[in-house]
């Protein structure tokens, strides 16, 4: 009888990221765990949740593709941390996405206000809501 052995190969794929100006280097997720700190200063955020949202984002984008674009890391950062802090949200995009001046800070804010309104639940209507008013008091001629 013959003992047969089975070698099983595992190929580990390195996830290359291409920058703006076209160069490609590996993905380093310490470079994305700095970003994330600094936006994230003095704010009630844990290095866990960090640690847990470049594991997201990082398990995401190695199941895509073997190249990605920094612009869907950043991107894919905003997401995590618009549900995560919104001031941290903010930090991070102004630097992200370059804001030249505070009109452009000012319009990110707006969506964010707006996202904010409309993701919040409505109180139901009330039906036969009675007035708490006090009744008018009749005006007296002098």
């Amino acid at each position: 009888m013959r003992a047969s052995r089975h070698y099983e190969t595992v190929e580990e794929i390195e996830l290359r990221v291409e920058k703006k100006d076209g160069r490609r280097e590996a993905f380093n997720r310490n470079k994305i765990i700095n970003g994330i700190q600094k936006a994230c200063e003095k704010r009630p955020i844990s290095s866990e949740q960090i640690e847990a949202i470049v594991d997201r984002i990082e398990e995401k984008l190695t199941h895509e593709k073997k190249e990605v674009p920094t612009r869907d890391i950043g991107e894919a950062v905003i997401k995590e941390l618009s549900d995560l802090d919104e001031v941290a949200y903010v930090r991070f995009a102004s630097v992200y996405r370059e804001f030249k001046d505070i009109n452009e800070f000012m319009d990110e804010l707006k969506g964010l206000l707006i996202d904010n309104k409309n993701s919040k639940p409505q109180e139901p209507a009330q039906k036969d809501k009675k007035k708490t008013e006090a009744p008018e008091t009749p005006k007296q001629d002098k």
